[in-house]
């Protein structure tokens, strides 16, 4: 599952791979890429029962849950609705604080220049918060550029959705999280793994070097190979 303002193809370095060996899904959560904006709810809750729905639509079992950045946390969601269906949960480059919290005056003020003009925010965010030195600087374009166009109404109400959960149902949402997460995150930012395993007894975490926050697209090589490590330990699990 994609985060935030992406889309399936962020995965495309992933499909082939892995598809030798599994059936692999991606999706393009609602008002994203291809899917429609005939909702008004952007909420984690909301797309976590989207992903629950292409399961039970296709009739999946044995489900490794792949979340990237936002959609880690969907991808708990997810988990959470869909019971022993789920080996494991495991998050690209997300969850590196569980513990952060922003008090909803700051909130606000962190939205207001996102709600005034969405492209040009995320755009700055982009570039500013996503990358390494090291970070292609045509790579670097065509990500500020995909984020930065996305539907403001979405890009905003996911964004709060994000925010609100962190805030208000992070805690819940770890603690009833019934199968191992693991991480495979960034060291460009630290990871807080005490507030993690505080959270929930399962939390772990590998970390890459070299790579931003789109460590799959950077570095697909290495991310494959920490992904299958991951997929190979809970494969055949009761």
């Amino acid at each position: 599952v994609h985060g935030w303002s992406c889309d399936r193809t962020y995965w495309d370095e992933q499909v082939p791979y892995f598809a030798e060996q599994h059936s692999v899904v991606t999706i393009d959560l609602a008002g994203h890429g291809e899917s429609g904006l005939e909702r008004d709810s952007w909420t984690m809750r909301a797309f976590g029962e989207d992903v629950a729905a292409v399961v039970e639509k296709l009739d999946l079992d044995q489900i490794v849950l792949v979340g990237h950045s936002m959609g880690g946390l969907v991808v708990v969601e997810a988990a959470n609705l869909l019971g022993d269906r789920v080996k494991v949960v495991v998050g690209a480059d997300t969850f590196g604080d569980v513990s952060g919290r922003i008090p909803d005056e700051q909130m606000e003020a962190f939205l207001q220049p996102f709600r005034a003009d969405f492209g040009v925010s995320m755009d700055g965010l982009a570039r500013n918060n996503f990358f390494v030195p090291s970070s292609d600087s045509a790579f670097i374009e065509q990500i500020a550029e995909d984020m930065s166009s996305a539907p403001p109404e979405v890009g905003v109400g996911a964004l709060k959705g994000y925010l609100d959960w962190y805030n208000n149902e992070s805690e819940t949402a770890l603690r009833e999280l019934h199968v191992p997460l693991r991480l495979i995150n960034s060291d460009y930012n630290p990871t807080n793994v005490e507030a993690g395993r505080a959270a929930t007894s399962s939390f772990e975490v590998v970390l890459m070097s070299g790579v931003g926050h789109f460590q799959m697209m950077e570095d697909p090589e290495t991310f494959n190979r920490l992904l299958e490590e991951i997929v190979t330990e809970f494969a055949g699990t009761a």
